[in-house]
Parts: structure tokens; C-alpha cells; sequence
């Protein structure tokens, strides 16, 4: 079996945990063994499964070179209490694996992680701003309509190529945009742009829409320092001042601001585990539980690095905003840490940007779940992070500012034309809401036929143009909109009050015309007398 790259999609992790399992009964070289003078066919040694199992993940590109040896002895201790493997003789679950010679072998059947079921509650349609609604209290009958204003010059331009199928204009009662409309709109907006940097055909089995604050949305993307960190306007969320201290004091040693000098040898490893110890007994990762799936999603995607960082960006503006103040400072923390060569090294036997990830990845990033590759999938995260953090975590320009062009067109807009150019400025939102073909038909028909029948009657009523352009803009108005201008021109008699018949008046009978036409004089001879 040949390891393949999995993509985003539903169940990443759970494909990926199986795969790896897969993989691992495949590859894994079995023996004979001897323990207390006794042979055992088909087993292996807990240092062998390391190798074999160290090597196959740092050649699979899902996970790479950079996973160590300790996360491989962590990630087998898993295998071991979910009975991926279990001892010669049979016992799992409360073995701890060490990195030894202790004897291990497969049991008959393959352990694969079956995929949840999640429960059907229903798909959420996030309902945008109701602009045909009327206002509490309001009778759809008494809405004040604004009239259309297109002249007949402009209906004659857009109609003058096909005639066949005119599409309908739709009238848009104007309602006030309230924060609550516009944290929906930057809600779904965002979710349809991750969904398609993702490449999903749904964000369903990824994420639950219901789990995903509107309000935090938009504070992630303005309320922000000149910095780029968020701001929080509950103060009682906020990192505690001698946390702070602490983070400020590594990243920017050895000019503490906020500490005197150290005064004894290991002052600088004693800050730095009090940092850990803080972000470690957090309950849950910064990343929180409900948006695991998401992040373990776009690692699918670093192989293509644009994209990579296009969706972490979009997911941490999702992310309650004390979560992403303090991942973005102790991401920031971590790579002037990593950088900081006038730090003494904090630890003798791991350079000092490892640490970091190992120090940091589980309260970053983690899985409820046991039957997890979590701590794998962290480390790439937190890796990837370190390296392009000041992208990932500032706000997406492009996505921001077409929200905002969106909210404004919203707030002008009155009367849509279907392929008109106002429709093509602004694509359609991704939740749409469905309706009978009854209410359609009722909308298409209260909606466009006041503002087509002003526009007939200003072709009627038009002098500037000639009757032969009238008679042919009308012909045509006739044959794409029949009804409307039926209620116009009921009889033959109504239309032909538009063009009357010029009386052609005969000229005068002149009395000379009856006599015999003129004789031309004839000069005769005179008789003289």
C-alpha cells in the first residue's frame, strides 16, 4: 500500500489516523522471537516498531521529516490503549509503551477508526436581511413603491438583440441594514469563502454553522490594535499582567522591560516554564475542540502554500477573540524566541524552535478524541504558523473588503434586473432560501408588473421618437410582455388612439381645368380692305 496525500474534506483526521494504521500493519516487519526461554512467531520488538513505524511517517508527505522520534513513541502508546497493538500476551490498553526491547504484535483484526455519525439536526440556512419582508404592522399592500426610471431609449438598447425570453425585474423594498444583518452577512460570507478556498462541495461534516459566532467574526476584523492584535472589550479575558511579563521578558531578552535582570544562572528556563505551565493546564486548545476538523482540513492544503495561508486565515477569524489575542502573542513570542540568539538555549538536548513546537503545539491545537493523530497534526499546524504568522493572523484584505462592498450595495439597492450589471457586481450569497413555485410565480408578478407598465406607458407617451420606432419598440414589448400589455391596450381601438390617420386633403377643382385646353395662337392673313 503506497501512501497518498489526503486533502481537506470530511474526516481528515479519521482517514488519516487509518491510512497511518493501515500502512504500519503493512510495513511492519514480523518475526520470531525468544522471551524467557519461549519463541513467539510473528511479533516484533518495541524499538523495531519505532524505526519502522519513525521512518514511514517521515516519508509520508502528510506528516513529513519533521516528526520525531519521541512524537512516534507517543503516537505507538496510542496504538497500544486503542489495541492497535497489544503485548504476546494480549494485554493492551494499560501497558505503557516504552522505546525498549518488550515484545508487541498485531491483533487478528485491523482496529480502523470508524467514521461519526453526526446527528441530523438539520442544515442551518443563515437568512440574510429580508428586503421583501414588510415592517411590523405594515400591509403588503400599502408599501410605498419608488417608480422605475428607464427611458425607452435604454429598454430598446437592452431588448433590441433577443426577444425571446426577457428576464423579469424584481422589486426590492429597502430596509435599514442593522449590526445584526451585517454580523450575518461577514458570518456567511466568511464560511462561503472558506468553503471555497477549501475546495468543499459543503462545510457540513467540517463544521457545525451553528458553532460559529457571527459577532466574533467582526470583532476578530476590527477591533484591532496598530498592531494587528485584537482587542477585547471584556477586560476580565485578558492574558494576566504577570503572563504578559513573562512573555515579553523571552521575547525581548535581555532587555526586560518589566523585570529586573536576572540574578542567577536558569533564570530564563524558569520564565519559560512558568510560560508552559500556564498555556498547558488551559481545558481547551486555543484552536478550541469545535473547530478541530477545520484546521486538520487545511493541512491539506500546504502543499500549496497560497491557499494554505488564505485558509488559516479565515479560520482564526472565526476563533473567539481572547483565543486569538493570545495566539497571536504567543505565536509572536514563539518565532522572536526561536530567532533570539543572544537567549541562552533553554534546553541542552533540543535546538531551541523544536521546543517551541513541542512546548506549544497541544495547547495550540488538539483532538478530544484518543484515537487521534493529534500531536502530529499539531506540530505541522504550529510549524507552518511559526513561519507565516504575521499573514495568517492579520485580516484577510480581499475578504474584508468585499464584505464591505457588499453591505453597501445592499443599503442602495431598490429594483434588481435579472442580468442586468448591478447583479453581476456582487455575486449571490451561498445559503439561499427556498420557496414554492406558487410564491414565486406571485412575486414575479406583483414584483415586475408596476414598473412595466410605466414603462410602456413612457414608449406610449414618448414624442421624441418617430412612429415607426414607436410601433416596433411597442411590437416588441407586446410580444415579450403579452399581459401587461393587454391591461394597456385592451382593444385594437385603445392602440390605434396612438397613431391617428392622417386625411390626405384632395386640392381644389380649379374652373379653368373644365374649359378646352389652351389653343396656341395661330397668326392667320389679313384681308384689307
Amino acid at each position: 500500500m503506497e501512501p497518498r496525500l489526503v486533502g481537506p474534506g470530511p474526516y481528515r483526521a479519521t482517514r488519516l489516523w487509518n491510512e497511518i494504521i493501515e500502512l504500519f500493519r503493512a510495513g511492519m516487519p514480523l518475526r520470531k522471537h525468544r522471551c524467557h526461554f519461549k519463541s513467539y512467531e510473528r511479533c516484533f520488538k518495541a524499538s523495531e516498531a519505532v524505526d519502522c513505524l519513525h521512518e514511514l511517517l517521515g516519508s509520508n508527505q502528510n506528516f513529513g521529516p519533521e516528526v520525531t522520534r519521541n512524537q512516534t513513541v507517543k503516537l505507538l502508546k496510542k496504538f497500544l490503549k486503542n489495541h492497535v497493538i497489544e503485548d504476546i500476551k494480549g494485554r493492551w490498553g494499560k501497558e505503557d509503551f516504552q522505546d525498549d526491547g518488550h515484545l508487541y504484535r498485531f491483533p487478528p483484526s485491523s482496529p480502523l477508526k470508524p467514521y461519526p455519525k453526526k446527528p441530523s439536526c438539520g442544515k442551518e440556512v443563515i437568512k440574510f436581511p429580508d428586503w421583501n419582508e414588510p415592517k411590523a404592522g405594515t400591509s403588503q399592500e400599502h408599501i410605498p413603491v419608488k417608480s422605475v426610471t428607464m427611458n425607452s431609449d435604454m429598454w430598446y438598447k437592452r431588448h433590441s438583440i433577443a426577444i425571446g425570453e426577457v428576464p423579469a425585474c424584481k422589486l426590492v423594498f429597502r430596509r435599514e441594514l442593522t449590526q445584526t444583518n451585517i454580523e450575518e452577512i461577514w458570518k456567511s460570507m466568511t464560511l462561503s469563502q472558506l468553503q471555497k478556498v477549501l475546495g468543499l462541495d459543503s462545510l457540513d461534516e467540517v463544521l457545525d454553522p451553528k458553532l460559529v459566532n457571527s459577532k466574533h467574526i467582526v470583532q476578530n476584523a476590527y477591533n484591532v490594535n496598530k498592531q494587528g492584535i485584537v482587542t477585547l472589550e471584556d477586560k476580565s479575558k485578558e492574558l494576566p499582567h504577570w503572563i504578559l511579563s513573562a512573555m515579553k521578558c523571552l521575547a525581548n531578552w535581555p532587555s526586560c522591560s518589566d523585570l529586573k535582570q536576572p540574578t542567577y544562572s536558569g533564570f530564563e528556563r524558569d520564565v519559560f516554564k512558568t510560560i508552559v505551565d500556564y498555556f498547558g493546564q488551559m481545558k481547551e486548545p486555543l484552536l478550541t475542540f469545535h473547530f478541530f476538523d477545520v484546521f486538520v482540513s487545511v493541512l491539506g492544503l500546504l502543499q500549496k502554500h497560497s491557499k494554505a495561508v488564505e485558509a488559516l486565515q479565515i479560520s482564526c477569524l472565526l476563533l473567539p477573540p481572547e483565543n486569538r489575542k493570545r495566539l497571536q502573542l504567543l505565536v509572536r513570542m514563539m518565532v522572536r524566541i526561536s530567532f533570539n540568539n543572544d537567549l541562552p538555549p533553554l534546553s541542552e538536548s533540543v535546538r531551541t524552535r523544536n521546543l517551541m513546537v513541542q512546548a506549544f503545539s497541544r495547547c495550540i491545537l488538539c483532538s478530544k478524541d484518543e484515537m487521534d493523530l493529534d500531536e502530529l497534526l499539531a506540530a505541522k499546524l504550529v510549524s507552518f504558523l511559526m513561519d507565516n504568522y504575521q499573514e495568517i493572523l492579520s485580516v484577510p484584505s480581499a475578504l474584508k473588503s468585499s464584505i464591505e462592498e457588499h453591505v453597501v450595495h445592499l443599503q442602495r439597492v431598490q429594483i434588481k434586473y435579472a442580468g442586468a450589471d448591478t447583479d453581476a457586481t456582487f455575486p449571490p450569497p451561498s445559503f439561499c432560501h427556498q420557496i414554492s413555485t406558487d410564491e414565486f410565480e406571485y412575486q414575479r408578478a406583483t414584483g415586475s408588473q408596476e414598473p412595466l407598465a410605466a414603462l410602456l406607458e413612457e414608449i406610449a407617451m414618448n414624442k421624441e421618437i418617430s412612429m415607426k420606432d414607436k410601433k416596433k419598440q411597442l411590437k416588441q414589448f407586446q410580444k415579450s410582455y403579452p399581459e401587461v400589455y393587454r391591461v394597456r391596450f385592451p382593444t385594437p381601438e385603445t392602440e390605434a388612439v396612438l397613431f391617428p390617420e392622417k386625411t390626405k386633403q384632395k386640392p381644389p377643382i380649379l374652373m379653368w381645368a373644365l374649359k378646352k385646353p389652351f389653343q396656341p395662337f395661330h397668326r392667320t392673313r389679313s384681308f384689307r380692305m
